[in-house]
C-alpha cells in the first residue's frame, strides 16, 4: 500500500518520523512532500528521509496565499503520479483540497485550536481529523477523533527517544555549567498574521540575565542583533533536542518547543500570543509556565522563579505524573493510516 506524507513545519518531521518508519517496516511505499520552512528539509536530510520540495514558506497574507495555490497544484500533481491509498499531514491544508478532488482519503492531525484561518481552509475538505482531548476549537461533525496527551508523544515518548549527552556536547552543551535554551520565532505562519513577539531589547535583557548564570543557546527563525550572535545555536538540526533535554531551562516564543522541552524533562516558559488547549493542559498539569506576552518584568520574574530549586522539584514530580498518563502516539498514527487506507 502507499501513503503520502505532507510536511509543512520542522515539528512535522518529528511527529511523523516513527509512524513513517513503522509503515516502511510493514512494507508500505512512502512519498514525502516537503515545504521549505525553517529547518524542515534539513531535518529530513539528517534523518535520511527522501523527499520532494513542493513549496517555499510564504510571508504575509499575499505570500501565504500564493504559496497555498502553488502547493495545492504541486501536491495534486504528485498525488496523481504516486496514487497513494491515503494522505496524511499535520494541519493538512493542501492534502484536504487534493483529497476532495481526487477522492484519496486525507487525514489531518492538528492541535492549534486558535488557528482560525487554517481550520477554515481545511476542515470542510478533510476526510478525518485527529485532535488532542484538550483541543477546544470547532471540529468537523462525524469526522473527528480525539487522542489523549499531546502531539509530542509521537516522537518524544520515552519508548521512542532517549537524549544523547554526547550529541548535546557536540551541539554546544557546556557540561560544567548551567545551560539555557532560548527560542524566538519569525511570526510568519498563517496563525501568526498580525502578531508580534519579543523586541530586540526584551531578548537582550533575557539573554544577558541568563548569561550571568550559565551558557545560553539561542534558536531563532529571525535575524539576531549582532551582540547576541555569539549565543546562536550552531549545532546540527537533529541534535537540538539532545541539547534541550540537558538544559536547565527553556524560555521561548514557540509553544511547540516549550511542549517538547517539558516532555523531555526541561522546565519550560512559553511567552506567546496564542494559548491552545495543549498549552493550557500542560500548564494545569504543572509541567509548563505560560505567559501572555505580559512584558519583560513579568517574564524575568518568572525566569527567576523557575530557577529556584523547589520549582525544579515540583516540575519533576508533575512531569512524571503527566507522562504516566500518556501513551505512545506513534502507534496510534500508524493504526489510523492503516484503518483509513483499507477503507
Amino acid at each position: 500500500m502507499k501513503v503520502l506524507f505532507d510536511i509543512v513545519h520542522p515539528a512535522d518531521v518529528l511527529f511523523f518520523y516513527h509512524p513513517l518508519r513503522k509503515l516502511q517496516a510493514l512494507g508500505w511505499d512512502v512519498l514525502v512532500l516537503a515545504r521549505e520552512k525553517d529547518v524542515a528539509c534539513t531535518l529530513l536530510d539528517s534523518f535520511g528521509i527522501p523527499f520532494k520540495s513542493v513549496s517555499v514558506a510564504g510571508a504575509g497574507k499575499i505570500g501565504l496565499a500564493r504559496e497555498l495555490l502553488t502547493r495545492d497544484i504541486r501536491v495534486g500533481i504528485e498525488a496523481l503520479r504516486f496514487r497513494p491509498d491515503v494522505m496524511i499531514g499535520f494541519g493538512g491544508v493542501a492534502i484536504s483540497h487534493v483529497g476532495a478532488v481526487t477522492r484519496i482519503p486525507s487525514l489531518s492531525f492538528y492541535d492549534t485550536d486558535t488557528a482560525k484561518l487554517q481550520t477554515r481552509l481545511t476542515w470542510p475538505f478533510i476526510s478525518h481529523l485527529f485532535v488532542p482531548e484538550a483541543y477546544q476549537g470547532d471540529t468537523p461533525a462525524g469526522r473527528t477523533s480525539r487522542f489523549p496527551g499531546i502531539k509530542e508523544m509521537s516522537y518524544f515518548h520515552p519508548d521512542n527517544f532517549r537524549a544523547d549527552k554526547a550529541n548535546a556536547i557536540n551541539a554546544g552543551l557546556d557540561p560544567s555549567a548551567r545551560n539555557f535554551l532560548v527560542r524566538t520565532v519569525s511570526w510568519r505562519a498563517n496563525h501568526d498574521i498580525g502578531k508580534t513577539g519579543w523586541s530586540d531589547d526584551q531578548l537582550r535583557m533575557l539573554v544577558n540575565r541568563l548569561s550571568q548564570i550559565g551558557k545560553v543557546h539561542i534558536s531563532t527563525e529571525r535575524a539576531l542583533p549582532s551582540d547576541l550572535s555569539a549565543s546562536l545555536y550552531q549545532g546540527p538540526a537533529n541534535a537540538i533536542h539532545d541539547l534541550m533535554a540537558h538544559c536547565d531551562l527553556y524560555v521561548g516564543e514557540s509553544a511547540t518547543m516549550a511542549l517538547e522541552a517539558a516532555v523531555l524533562g526541561t522546565p519550560a516558559i512559553y511567552d506567546g500570543a496564542d494559548h491552545p488547549g495543549t498549552v493550557r493542559e500542560l500548564q494545569s498539569a504543572g509541567v509548563l509556565a505560560a505567559l501572555h506576552q505580559e512584558g519583560s518584568a513579568r517574564l524575568m520574574a518568572k525566569v527567576e522563579h523557575m530557577l529556584e530549586p523547589q520549582s525544579r522539584s515540583a516540575f519533576d514530580a508533575a512531569r512524571e505524573a503527566y507522562l504516566h498518563r500518556c501513551s505512545n502516539l506513534a502507534d496510534y498514527i500508524v493504526d489510523a493510516v492503516v484503518r483509513f487506507a483499507r477503507r
